[in-house]
């Protein structure tokens, strides 16, 4: 058996900060654990891969990641010392480098013959800072002369008209629904229109703006499949193109987004300060109710870190904005999740539900639910429904959960989404510590959900 060769770069990145091999052990274990793997690292293995040995599947992606996290600076698989070359280039997108464009292209191309290693890729807490560091010196390039048809306000109408289309699309039928169609969209003809020429000025912010809008939503399909580096890439993408345009807080809405990303999968430590950079971002350039989506994260935010009180001042703050809404117009990029209303009321009810306030978080549920039109938004609605069935269920109300549940399962037919089929994983879960002392509703629903899962794989 030939002689292994003792890693170097590995062993130089581990003394750095002198880091104890557990510690770099446990970390690996937490990164792979929010990846959806178990794996069994400890001091030993970290031993074993300094004298040569090879990490296996996904793990030198976990590795990177967490030496990211323990030396608070990107680490690339690359600068691991492996000897054998990782699927693809692991940092793709874990940037903010001077063409988003050219970036938005490679992250296309891997996502669209879906390429693995972006799909298992962990999520990065340090790429999750880069937009409070960006540095926003950059029109001298985006002034730059460039080849292609000259755009104006109707090729940015019809980029935007087509961004709609696929959110509309999303929200009816599931993130999967549409993914690739988008993803080749961005790729060529909004990527040319980007690099083209342009009658005015304002028409190249607006186009910027609208690729931007386009790129968050194929981070959004991307977290609705669960594949949460991937969304990562392109709302760091989407982020760049936002700040490129100069369209007054458009950034801070994309920073809201990874904020929010960040409290869904439990890695707090930037969310609260993404959230408030993004709201600083926006004050007096945007309608008072537009600004409320963003006092919410921020409750949110607060919620997340214990600060109680602060983060009930926050609702109201968001609320009071809301109130003084008058009609003005609202941003393009702002009306992604829908009527801002029901993103307040929903958002609002994850602050409640924090915070230990079951029942009114049930209430704000109810309300996003109802506030949202007819025949639209059909996974939001379930989803925020489901949430309010799982709360109800918590409280004792287990008939009362099961029709909220029910009504939720009535919005899901023809939804492709990760999303609500781990919603309905974890109510037919749920139901079935019920089944020797729960009502009738229960066995009923639990069989509607072995069905649907069947039919919806």
């Amino acid at each position: 058996m030939a002689k292994r060769t003792p890693n170097t770069q590995l062993k130089a990145l581990i003394d750095e900060k002198g880091l104890p091999y557990e510690t770099v052990a446990r970390m690996v274990r937490r990164v792979a654990a929010e990846s959806g793997e178990d794996l069994r690292t400890n001091r030993s293995t970290v031993e074993h891969w300094l004298c040569g040995a090879e990490p296996a599947g996904n793990t030198p992606r976990y590795l990177a990641e967490a030496l990211s996290r323990l030396l608070g600076r990107l680490v690339a698989v690359d600068q691991l010392g492996l000897a054998r070359a990782s699927e693809g280039d692991d940092s793709i997108g874990l940037s903010l480098g001077p063409d988003p464009i050219e970036t938005l292209t490679r992250i296309g191309e891997a996502d669209v013959n879906r390429r693995r290693f972006l799909a298992t890729s962990a999520y990065s807490v340090a790429a999750a800072a880069l937009p409070l560091d960006y540095v926003r010196d950059i029109a001298d390039r985006a002034s730059a002369a460039r080849s292609g048809a000259i755009a104006g306000d109707a090729e940015v109408a019809a980029v935007r008209d087509m961004v709609q289309v696929f959110t509309a699309m999303d929200e009816l039928h599931g993130g999967q629904h549409g993914r690739s169609a988008l993803v080749q969209y961005l790729m060529t003809d909004v990527a040319t229109l980007c690099r083209g020429r342009f009658r005015t000025e304002d028409a190249r912010r607006q186009m910027l703006s609208a690729a931007a809008s386009g790129v968050h939503l194929a981070g959004w399909k991307s977290y609705d499949a669960g594949e949460q580096g991937l969304a990562q890439r392109y709302y760091l993408q989407s982020y760049a193109l936002a700040a490129e345009s100069g369209v007054p807080g458009h950034d801070g809405f994309v920073m809201r987004t990874m904020s929010q990303q960040g409290m869904k999968i439990h890695r707090a430590e930037h969310c609260l300060a993404l959230a408030e950079t993004g709201l600083d971002r926006v004050k007096g350039h945007v309608d008072p109710a537009t600004e409320a989506l963003f006092h919410i994260t921020r409750a949110h935010a607060l919620a997340k870190t214990g600060q109680r009180h602060q983060a009930v001042r926050a609702v109201e703050q968001a609320r009071a904005r809301l109130d003084a809404a008058k009609g003005d117009p609202t941003p393009f990029w702002a009306l992604f999740w829908g009527p801002i209303e029901a993103t307040v009321c929903s958002r609002t009810a994850k602050v409640f539900d924090t915070l230990g306030d079951p029942r009114n978080a049930a209430q704000q549920y109810a309300r996003a639910a109802a506030s949202r039109p007819a025949g639209t938004y059909a996974r939001i609605i379930a989803l925020d429904l489901v949430a309010q069935a799982e709360l109800q269920a918590g409280q004792g109300a287990i008939e009362q959960a099961c029709v909220t549940w029910g009504r939720a399962m009535d919005h899901m037919d023809g939804v492709a989404s990760v999303r609500t089929r781990k919603a309905v994983k974890n109510m037919r879960r749920d139901l079935s510590r019920l089944r020797t002392r729960g009502p009738r509703c229960a066995a009923e629903l639990d069989e509607r959900g072995r069905d649907f899962l069947a039919t919806h794989r």
